[in-house]
């Protein structure tokens, strides 16, 4: 069951920090955390990120190796399923085995948080909690050690 806690609007909070406190409180993001950022918004949320105190984060476009050294990984600013769905591709080789992933979904297509859902399912991921914002809506997922091989079957002898 997705629980959509209720979104507490502070007087003079502008769409795009409503967005960044809600994917902070949805993914339970702490300063020690290891965070790597997706997305076409991506380098505006890491630096909101720096401006709170979130030192360990990082740039899945920065990154050229996985890594798999990442506990959660934020996807920002995209707009439609193909754009999501290369930053989960992006951002998952960086994320451990048992990690948190946290979307912001800013469009109003039709059947898109349907899609999203099946791509994190696919992953491993477990949908926890989605918040809706002014500019869209937001959703957390968990994954408990997967394993190694991400949306594959391995062969069984």
């Amino acid at each position: 069951m997705l629980r959509q806690p209720p979104v507490s609007r502070q007087p003079g909070l502008s769409p795009r920090d409503e967005i960044v406190e809600t994917m902070i409180n949805l993914s339970h993001l702490s300063k020690s955390h290891r965070i790597i950022v997706a997305g076409s918004d991506s380098v505006e949320l890491y630096l909101a990120l720096k401006r709170r105190g979130f030192s360990f984060g990082a740039l899945a476009s920065s990154r050229r190796t996985p890594s798999g050294q990442h506990s959660v990984g934020l996807i920002a600013g995209d707009h439609c399923y193909p754009a999501i769905e290369a930053a989960i591709n992006q951002i998952s080789k960086h994320l451990y085995a048992a990690a948190s992933i946290t979307i912001s979904i800013e469009s109003q297509e039709i059947g898109l948080g349907g899609k999203v859902r099946a791509k994190l399912q696919q992953l491993g991921f477990r949908i926890e909690a989605g918040a809706r914002c002014h500019q869209g809506f937001v959703l957390a997922a968990h994954r408990e050690e997967f394993g190694q091989h991400f949306g594959t079957i391995a062969n069984v002898a």
